[in-house]
């Protein structure tokens, strides 16, 4: 049976480019498990790489069909902005492991769902002040800084990934990123290929 090894982390924590990192590392041979959104787009973002970019009508028809695993809703300062895990038929774990991306809350309702067993936690840890740098130069970097986004985003993180919650969801292991990306990234590709072996 495969499994779903799942990478979470606060924003600007690197989850998104040690994700692409690990996702292109043919000895794992890992499928994609691609989240939905109804976020506008960022700068350089492609559709069905990321996310797959939705509109509220979509979630709503997939609501209705069933086929919502598990979802998210963050009043911005844009408006309502969903991410949300579909079961439209791109999961079969009887053949394939799957790498995905997300939030502590939609590990575990992955789990939920799949089972224990099927879940694989890889949760991206990094000191609060580098992680605040970080995210502000990519911000900068837009086209239309969201600032008052970012901000409110950093500090739902300290209560979205307390302690207390990574407890309950079983979050042991930690992979800190705090200087070299790349040394972050090696440790969690040997982290599953051993995991792999052990499967």
């Amino acid at each position: 049976m495969g499994r779903i090894f799942y990478i979470m982390g606060k924003s600007a924590s690197g989850k998104d480019h040690i994700y692409r990192y690990v996702k292109e590392k043919p000895q794992l041979h890992l499928k994609e498990l691609i989240l939905y959104t109804t976020r506008p787009m960022r700068d350089g973002e492609k559709n069905g790489r990321e996310y797959y970019f939705t509109d509220e009508e979509k979630y709503e028809q997939l609501l209705r069909d069933g086929k919502i695993i598990e979802a998210r809703a963050y009043e911005t300062v844009y408006g309502l902005w969903r991410y949300f895990t579909a079961d439209e038929g791109q999961i079969v774990l009887a053949d394939q492991d799957y790498i995905g991306i997300g939030t502590l809350e939609s590990f575990r309702k992955l789990r939920e769902y799949f089972g224990e067993e099927a879940l694989c936690p890889i949760y991206i840890e990094v000191e609060d002040g580098i992680r605040l740098e970080r995210a502000l130069r990519r911000e900068r970097g837009q086209k239309e800084p969201k600032y008052a986004e970012l901000c409110r985003r950093f500090l739902a993180d300290c209560e979205d990934f307390s302690e207390e919650k990574l407890s309950r969801a079983g979050i042991v292991k930690r992979f800190t990123n705090n200087s070299e990306i790349s040394d972050c990234q090696e440790e969690i590709v040997c982290w599953i290929e051993k995991m792999q072996k052990l499967m």
